[in-house]
């Protein structure tokens, strides 16, 4: 059975590329998020987060939850394929308070067809 477990080294490295852009000390960022700094301490290490923990930083980086899933094992059956393109990037771009559904569904259209012209490359 296939085990799904939390990439510590994804998930530091998103905070600290968030880290980076704001200027902030490991400690100010921990103030920012609203977790310990020893919570982050022990995600550059390799420890996982608590579950309190985990759903504090990804609600923080506003990234979905599963970004930071690490799925091992045998796939025992379960489908490997990449989720589709679209699929994910639709609710990213209707998340956007700076865009309007024009603008929405413009983007959808130019990356589609972006999708599709790589696709047909290669």
């Amino acid at each position: 059975m296939a085990k799904t477990t939390i990439d510590t080294a994804a998930l530091h490295s998103a905070l600290d590329a968030a880290r980076q852009e704001r200027g902030l000390s490991w400690r100010a960022l921990a103030g920012e998020i609203g977790v310990s700094p020893s919570l982050l301490s022990r995600l550059g290490n390799g420890l996982k987060p608590d579950t309190d923990g985990f759903a504090t930083i990804v609600a923080w980086l506003k990234l979905p939850a599963e970004q930071f899933f690490d799925r091992d094992g045998g796939d025992n059956g379960a489908d490997t394929r990449e989720p589709d393109l679209m699929a994910q990037l639709a609710p990213l771009l209707r998340a956007r308070k700076d865009l309007s559904e024009t603008d929405i569904k413009y983007l959808e259209q130019v990356i589609g067809l972006a999708v599709g012209h790589a696709r047909a490359q290669g």
